[in-house]
């Protein structure tokens, strides 16, 4: 056996020699000669174009950095952007036989690179795993938001281990997280009382020293009329000292609505912002709960009501126009089923506590075998925060920080709380445990329950693991069918549609009042609601992944039905799966509102920004970056000229032309929405220019027609986006190729390589025969190589 062994080590060292000599003979007689005739003229020297130097470029592709401008030089030279059309172009062959060369030389750096590290870089948990694995380490609920550093992005996504670097200063957000996260679990004070109380809304100080006519009050019953800010109503006695969860029962109704359902907000909720549609005249309850921090309290406010102007004219007692009649407010709370809370518990079980001997108000935790005791405590506490068993010598270290303490005369419940801060600062907490080649069940088992739940492994998973059994085929389909029913499963197609659909930049335009008057709140949510309630449905129903170009249904509330004229939808905030009739021009992501919003500036749209989108997210085929010294295209604000008629003339430039042939056609077709999703004929204007026409109604203008054709670079034209997506649908497996990708580097915290073609490829090929549902894609990347190994 080490006779063979010796003899294919020597083979293989022999045959990577002479894999590295061909290379270099052909850098040395067809590479660098193509460089120096078709591309040095203008990228060498001192003053290169584009600050990009070809001459110096490493053919070893010994650094990351070359390896970078590398694949640049293969995207130009594949998009046919350069050489520049005017300059004479090579001949075909020298230009694959280039790019082949590249091909090859950055599949060997990957193999080497896996070798030794692994496809995946050593990952950490990023700002929401962190606190999410807090919540469930500790079972306790505490805002690290403010606390964390702030994460960086890599291929789209903010858990990608190479772009999670570790600063000095993230160690210090980290050490306050951590003190800050023990000292919300470990409480120190008996258990606060907990009560029930109802109250009626005119006790609430809005409605008791009201200064305009905004509520009617019938006996206890207080009737809202508008919908302004300033007549937000908070709960009367409700601000508490106490932190915590707490229930919360209202009772209301519509009145005078004309048999229709009153929807009302409510701000501090489970989710920040809720919405409830409150039937027509039956006192109807709603009942949450939510957790709210101490000296907080809750509003409530009636949806899309009457201006106090007009109420003040009728008379408040005479106003006839809709209202919502809010009965009762109830508050039980805090809510704590045990004492101390599981939060303690988790940490030191059954252990008494004694007031402190420094200060009799303060309860301590106390041990009279200090020693074993804290050995119990950390032992079971590094288990979960480690995600894997633990020996003795992982142990030892904080132990003997738990001992020191101890030696210096600090009570048993401060010394292990050193330990377990010294646990949550350790590498092992923060990172991901995994070794290069194929994962163990430890390291099987954190990668499945942060892809599909951002957060820690549980109990039945590390059991799983503990048994050695996860990473049979079997028991790992299981899994993934059980965690997928589990609530924590909400994570993933919220945190992952976030990215891959770019809903977390929701916030960071605001369309203007004049040209957008309809856009709200309400709106906003309904929009990145439906993109996660969308892939919900795909998820869970097994739906084929061609619905996210073209399908026949979406997750609609009648905020967002009525944004997309869409009739029948009753309620302004329940969702549900609605058939969309073929005149909606709906159907598929790229014609969700939310998208359209995060590809829009608020003011303008842009072909190029939602072209590039689409060949990036939908369709996996981004495009080359742009040539240097190009400069953007500025959208003519004014509405002077359309997009189209800029567009023509920026593609007069030939390095430009060959890039904008991919990317403009599919954003062209999108012009037929406006900047938050809305239907148009017409591009919307906020200020005269010629041809723009008044709406009656309407502040904004009627400015040039809008024109949604175009043609592929491959010559296929199309009318309108209904088209565009049946021609994007003649390619299924594209479809699903884009998505592995996608799920692949968010699932395992690194993109794909050249080497995994032919993995992503059998993954194409399984889903395919299943219809190319989502689930099943799940399951076939949780069962491929690349989500197995490191």
């Amino acid at each position: 056996m080490r006779i063979d062994l010796a003899f294919l080590a020597a083979v293989l060292m022999v045959s990577s020699a002479s894999a590295q000599q061909a290379a270099d003979k052909v850098y040395r007689d067809q590479v660098r000669p193509f460089l120096a005739r078709h591309c040095e003229e203008c990228h060498a020297g001192e003053k290169p174009k584009g600050d990009f130097r070809l001459d110096q470029l490493d053919p070893s592709f010994a650094a990351k950095t070359a390896e970078e401008r590398w694949r640049t030089v293969q995207e130009q030279l594949r998009a046919g952007s350069m050489p520049p059309k005017k300059k004479a172009r090579p001949p075909q062959a020298e230009l694959q036989a280039v790019s082949d060369w590249i091909a090859g030389r950055i599949a060997a750096v990957e193999a080497s690179r896996r070798t030794t590290e692994g496809r995946v870089v050593l990952r950490r948990l990023n700002r929401l795993e962190y606190a999410n694995t807090i919540r469930d380490l500790f079972d306790t609920r505490v805002d690290l938001k403010e606390v964390l550093a702030l994460d960086s992005s890599m291929d789209g996504f903010d858990n990608v281990g190479a772009a999670l670097h570790l600063s000095s200063f993230a160690m210090d957000r980290y050490l306050e997280a951590a003190d800050k996260a023990l000292s919300a679990a470990i409480v120190n004070r008996p258990a606060p009382p907990s009560t029930k109380k109802r109250s009626s809304l005119k006790e609430s100080h809005q409605v008791a020293h009201q200064q305009e006519p905004a509520f009617r009050v019938v006996d206890d019953t207080v009737i809202c009329f508008t919908s302004v800010n300033w007549q937000r109503v908070s709960l009367p006695h409700f601000w508490p000292n106490e932190g915590g969860y707490y229930r919360f029962r209202i009772s209301a109704c519509g009145v005078q609505s004309e048999g229709k359902p009153v929807t009302f907000e409510v701000t501090g909720g489970p989710n920040g912002v809720d919405y409830f549609d409150a039937p027509a005249d039956v006192p109807t309850v709603f009942e949450f709960v939510a957790y709210k921090p101490a000296q907080s309290s809750l509003g409530i406010l009636p949806y899309r009501l009457g201006h106090p102007n007009a109420v003040k004219a009728a008379g408040i007692d005479k106003y006839t126009g809709p209202g919502l009649a809010v009965q009762w407010v109830e508050v039980e709370g805090p809510l704590n089923e045990t004492w101390p809370p599981a939060s303690h518990r988790r940490i030191f079980g059954e252990l008494p506590q004694k007031p402190s001997a420094k200060r009799r108000e303060r309860l301590e935790v106390v041990s009279e075998n200090p020693l074993p005791d804290a050995d119990r405590v950390l032992r079971a506490f590094a288990r979960r925060a480690f995600r894997r068993a633990v020996t003795d010598a992982d142990l030892a270290p904080f132990l003997a920080l738990v001992q020191g303490r101890l030696d210096a005369k600090d009570s048993f419940e401060q010394a292990v709380r050193v330990g377990l801060s010294a646990i949550l600062m350790s590498r092992r907490f923060l990172f991901l445990d995994e070794q290069p080649g194929k994962l163990d069940d430890f390291g099987l088992a954190s990668r499945l329950s942060y892809f599909l739940w951002s957060t820690m492994p549980d109990d039945e998973l590390l059991a799983a693991a503990e048994r050695g059994t996860l990473r049979e085929p079997a028991v790992l389909r299981e899994q993934v069918e059980r965690m997928l029913k589990d609530p924590k499963a909400a994570a993933f197609p919220k945190n992952f549609c976030g990215q891959w659909l770019g809903l977390r930049e929701i916030d960071f335009t605001s369309p203007g009042h004049i040209a957008y008057p309809e856009y709200d709140e309400m709106l906003k949510l309904s929009m990145v609601k439906e993109s996660e309630l969308f892939f919900t449905e795909l998820l869970e129903q097994d739906l084929s992944l061609t619905n996210i170009v073209a399908s026949e249904f979406s997750m609609l509330n009648g905020r967002l039905a009525s944004h997309y004229g869409i009739p029948g939808v009753e309620g302004l905030w329940g969702f549900r799966k609605v058939a969309l009739p073929p005149e909606s021009h709906r159907g598929g992501v790229m014609t969700m509102a939310s998208v359209l919003k995060v590809t829009a500036n608020g003011t303008t749209t842009s072909p190029i920004t939602r072209g590039a989108w689409v060949l990036e997210r939908v369709l996996g085929t981004p495009p080359p970056k742009p040539p240097a010294n190009v400069p953007a295209l500025e959208p003519d604000i004014r509405g002077a000229t359309t997009i189209r008629e800029q567009l023509a003339k920026h593609r007069t430039i030939e390095s430009c032309a060959s890039c904008h042939a991919q990317i403009d056609p599919p954003g062209f077709a999108l012009e037929s929405f406006d900047v938050i999703g809305g239907w148009r004929e017409f591009y919307r204007l906020e200020r005269w220019v010629k041809g723009a026409k008044s709406i009656k109604g309407k502040q904004y203008l009627e400015g040039p027609k809008v024109d949604p054709t175009g043609e592929m670079a491959d010559g296929r034209k199309f009318q309108n986006i209904d088209d565009l997506k049946q021609l994007l649908l003649r390619d299924k497996d594209q479809v699903a190729r884009a998505m592995v990708r996608r799920l692949v580097t968010y699932a395992t915290g690194g993109a794909p390589e050249s080497a995994d073609g032919s993995e992503i490829e059998r993954v194409v090929a399984r889903v395919r025969e299943k219809s190319y549902g989502l689930r099943t894609l799940v399951h076939e990347i949780v069962q491929s190589r690349m989500f197995r190994e490191k």
